[in-house]
């Protein structure tokens, strides 16, 4: 299948002033969102080839959705969450045992699905569905509750008793306060080795002259030096100074005054070879530094006390993130440790050469910024503690499995089963003081999360969802039909949907007169859409002609435009088959058309297929806000067929755009078009339901479908209430709450494909996209 061409052409990470804890605070008393708030939007290109979605993709767009960029979570490639800093919340609704086949066996009763949800694509069965949603590892400890539910919650997240004997709420308290509150005290600073004025191990430093008073209002101004071993000791190498927005107003290298013994090149990243053309001495930074810094500024870094050493500078107020982020009994966490767990940034990485000390400069000033906007109590929620003895036994396991000899390895991974290499980011929720929860019907998950009790309903699943997603950062909420509705009519009704499909897809044309020209027949016929068979029917009084079409737009344009018209001589009828499964083709069709993944998207046929992709650009490019165009090709051959969608940015676009295209002629050829029915990861499905066989004996499959007949009914108020659910829960959401609901798909009695729908939640109860 081709893939959609396109055609059209500074917020802290997740934990800053507008994450998810935040936000969901700011919500918690039922409010909306204020107007200086940005909402979180999703833009994913599910069009076409690209509306087939892996597990690892999924897990990546769930990880980053409720990490941000900690944790090595990064923005997918595949989807992109504008904002996600303001997320509210992320919903995910697994739909037990279901695939793809029911979401379109039963479209209509999925009332709500269908018109809020705009992101759809496929999934791929897994046979472990949750660990390939989460990841591998979860240690969370399932709790029985008095309705027989799953509720799985923190087990890490500090309680306020814990808190209160936290070093950092003990040192500053639990409410935020403004910056002055953190500048070190002159004893303080004296205690942890700042050069002082007037001591005497200070003689000939440099005073700033900053000696304005200092208010919460006061600059901040990130400072931090690399230096190498000379003769003399430590000498500056490397000096680089940044302002509140990050911007670098200083970078400069620093020619050493005495000898070099070591440049240290493998932390400061300076050679010899770099300091040879440098004619910039210290004396010359501590001008520059005198010049730039306003008399009331306030320096930050971490471990600072070394750095202003280095410079042979005295400055009265700093803010040290090593001290500001007190560990127990007075040990410090590393700045490369804080700018991941804390801002969700990668510094000093391996892969290059020494640090880069305006990156150290900028990390260290937005962790004051974080501490001071959040306040003492967020940053002891965090657990930095505990995240750090997590991450070091994970390296410690890596560490002695690296160390293992080969044949020891080998053999251990032949008694054990393979594991994956995505850790499971619920743990990482959980130690950074956030509640993950889990609920679900008893007995339907292998993951271990669940604990057997099948009394359980998909209302108190309801109920209880009700109560706890609100109060969450991240939540997975399992419904299900039943056993007795799923596995053994996995067949019968997927015999059901590529009957019915096949009767969508086939129109009845005539009466012709005996001797009609069938070739002008299928011409007519043929700019409707591509014909996967044309045969004559000879039973009746006069010939008629039967044609199956590969797409649904075809057969609904061909029932719209010739119906009454005449072909081949003759005036005639075109009609779809009539069945007791067709009778309500005609609402179906109307829903298709209405459905939320349609909006802006048309379909045009009677294209030459000797038109190439960039030929239909040239020719559709005139119209206005088109978007993107997708060239559907058989999956089989390869080759393209005689029609495309055209996707717009506004519905009104494609209105417009579908009265002009109706009769224009492109190559000779006059094009067809209508509303999208089947645009996006439909088309695709429609196209193999249409080409596969079922692979069951008629026998057993006539009785299990007439098992299904006789529980349908039943079946589809099931399905109506399950909506009705998800409606009633989505409602229920905070705005800017991303919502994903996934039919998992189905691996035995003949595999199904899963289906994934998505939105973030906007003010009009609608998805923002």
């Amino acid at each position: 299948m081709a893939k959609a061409v396109c055609l059209n052409g500074c917020r802290r990470p997740g934990g800053a002033a507008g994450g998810p804890a935040a936000r969901r605070r700011r919500t918690a008393d039922g409010g909306g969102r204020g107007p200086e708030e940005k909402s979180s939007r999703l833009s994913a290109a599910l069009f076409g080839e690209d509306c087939e979605i892996s597990h690892d993709q999924l897990y990546e767009l769930l990880k980053y959705a409720a990490l941000g960029k900690r944790h090595n979570a990064a923005q997918p490639s595949w989807c992109r969450i504008s904002h996600q800093s303001h997320l509210a919340g992320v919903v995910v609704i697994v739909l037990h045992e279901m695939s793809q086949l029911h979401f379109y066996k039963f479209y209509l009763q999925f009332k709500h699905l269908r018109k809020v949800f705009r992101h759809r694509f496929i999934l791929t069965p897994s046979t472990n569905f949750f660990t390939s949603l989460y990841g591998e590892g979860a240690n969370l400890k399932p709790q029985n509750t008095a309705q027989g539910l799953t509720s799985t919650g923190s087990e890490c997240i500090p309680k306020n008793s814990d808190l209160q004997c936290d070093p950092i709420i003990q040192k500053y308290g639990i409410k935020p306060q403004g910056l002055t509150s953190y500048i070190l005290s002159l004893e303080e600073q004296r205690k942890n080795d700042y050069p002082i004025k007037g001591s005497p191990g200070c003689k000939g430093y440099i005073y700033t002259e900053c000696d304005q008073q200092r208010t919460d209002s006061s600059p901040l101004f990130g400072l931090d030096c690399e230096m190498c071993l000379t003769a003399k000791g430590n000498e500056v190498t490397r000096v680089s100074l940044v302002d509140a927005q990050g911007q670098c107003l200083l970078d400069e290298l620093v020619k050493p005054e005495s000898r070099v013994m070591n440049y240290l090149t493998r932390f400061s990243g300076v050679t010899k070879k770099m300091l040879l053309p440098v004619k910039t001495r210290l004396s010359d930074i501590q001008t520059r530094l005198k010049e730039i810094l306003p008399h009331d500024a306030v320096l930050v870094g971490h471990s600072l006390n070394a750095d202003l050493q280095a410079l042979e500078m005295i400055h009265p107020s700093v803010i040290d993130t090593s001290l500001l982020f007190a560990r127990n009994e007075g040990r410090r966490f590393k700045l490369k440790f804080l700018a991941k767990a804390v801002l969700g940034k990668e510094i000093q990485c391996e892969q290059k050469l020494g640090h880069d000390p305006a990156e150290d400069a900028r990390a260290a000033l937005e962790l004051a910024q974080f501490f001071i906007e959040q306040g003492p109590a967020k940053v002891a929620e965090l657990n930095l503690e505990m995240l750090l003895t997590t991450e070091k036994l994970a390296e410690d396991s890596q560490n002695k499995a690296a160390l293992q000899p080969q044949g020891c390895r080998d053999q251990k991974q032949l008694n054990e089963p393979p594991h994956l290499s995505k850790p499971c980011f619920l743990d990482c929720l959980q130690v950074t003081g956030q509640k993950p929860v889990l609920l679900g019907r008893q007995g339907l998950d292998s993951s271990g999360l669940c604990q057997s009790n099948l009394s359980t309903s998909n209302k108190q699943i309801l109920q209880r969802a009700l109560e706890d997603v609100p109060l969450s950062t991240f939540s997975i909420i399992q419904f299900s039909l039943g056993p007795e509705y799923i596995a053994s009519h996995l067949l019968a009704l997927c015999e059901q949907v590529r009957s019915k499909l096949a009767d969508m897809l086939t129109i009845y044309a005539g009466p012709f007169e005996e001797g009609f020209c069938l070739h002008s027949v299928k011409k007519e016929f043929g700019r409707c859409g591509p014909i996967q068979s044309l045969t004559v029917v000879t039973e009746t009084y006069k010939p008629y002609v039967c044609i199956q079409y590969e797409v649904l737009e075809a057969a609904q344009l061909a029932v719209e435009s010739l119906n009454g018209a005449e072909v081949a001589g003759s005036c005639i009828k075109v009609q779809r088959p009539v069945t007791a499964a067709m009778l309500d083709c005609d609402d179906l069709i109307k829903e298709l058309e209405l459905d939320v993944e349609n909006e802006g998207v048309i379909y045009v046929a009677g294209l030459k297929k000797s038109l190439t992709e960039r030929d239909l650009q040239e020719e559709f490019s005139q119209l206005k806000d088109l978007e993107t165009l997708f060239l559907p090709k058989d999956l089989q051959s390869g080759k393209h067929r005689n029609c495309c969608f055209l996707k717009f940015q506004e519905s009104q676009s494609a209105a417009d755009a579908l009265e002009v295209i109706n009769g224009w002629t492109v190559k000779g050829r006059k094009l067809r078009s209508r509303n999208a029915l089947a645009s996006g990861h439909l088309w695709r499905w429609i196209w193999q339901m249409n080409h596969s066989n079922g692979k069951q004996g008629g026998h057993i499959l006539y009785e299990k479908m007439e098992q299904l007949s006789d529980s349908e009914q039943d079946l589809r108020k099931k399905v109506k209430k399950l909506d009705h659910h998800i409606k009633k829960l989505y409602r229920s959401l905070q705005n800017n709450t991303l919502c994903v609901v996934l039919f998992p798909g189905v691996n035995r009695h003949g595999a199904q494909p899963g289906l994934g729908l998505m939105a973030v939640k906007d003010d009009g109860g609608r998805s923002a996209h």
